[in-house]
């Protein structure tokens, strides 16, 4: 199976992809936002380097998901290709910090790529408040995320919300401001509940 979580910068998409995998024994393919070149330019001026950015990530993304998909397991990414076009591209050009232009280009690329690949078995949505985005952002004192912006993050709370209610395949959603599956077992446990509910109906 191929199971990919999604969610908000800072929602805990990386600790619950490990979690998960100590659990269940899957394979995990994290996503390294550090590895894209763009993204420190990108904090320091959005408008001049988010086309650049997202390029990168969606480019990165689909080679991925051609590399899980080779494989005759089950795995889990800690971020999907999805969250590129329909969360962070959009937010970008209605915060006006990409153009139209630049926009219609990422999108035809977009289009492209999900025509030729099968979406996840599972979404695994992560739906946090900016206040709890905000704690875990700080708590794991990532440098370059400290220009993150209070707006910026309740921008694309709001795409997240948008685009979770037209998604047609399987999900789950995980409220993290009631769920503390980092730091409280039961939660945890609440959590892989959740998921064996649907992951056991699965063909």
């Amino acid at each position: 199976m191929y199971i990919a979580i999604a969610g908000n910068i800072g929602s805990g998409k990386t600790t619950l992809a490990t979690l998960l995998t100590n659990h269940y024994g899957w394979k995990i393919q994290y996503d390294d936002p550090e590895m894209n070149p763009y993204l420190i330019d990108f904090y320091n001026d959005m408008r001049k380097w988010s086309f650049n950015l997202q390029v990168f990530f969606l480019s990165t993304r689909y080679t991925s998901i051609l590399e899980i998909r080779r494989k005759n397991e089950t795995v889990i990414q800690d971020r999907t290709i999805y969250e590129d076009a329909c969360i962070f591209a959009p937010n970008l050009l209605g915060m006006g910090l990409m153009s139209e232009r630049d926009f219609q280009t990422y999108k035809s690329l977009y289009d492209l790529m999900i025509s030729l690949i099968p979406p996840p078995d599972l979404l695994i949505y992560l739906n946090a408040s900016v206040p709890t985005l905000v704690r875990q952002i700080q708590k794991r004192g990532r440098e370059y995320e400290t220009s993150i912006r209070i707006d910026y993050l309740q921008s694309l709370n709001d795409c997240y919300d948008a685009w979770i209610e037209t998604y047609n395949g399987k999900f789950i959603t995980i409220n993290v401001d009631m769920l503390n599956f980092s730091e409280n077992t039961d939660d945890l446990k609440t959590v892989i509940s959740k998921i064996d509910a649907v992951i056991n109906t699965c063909p």
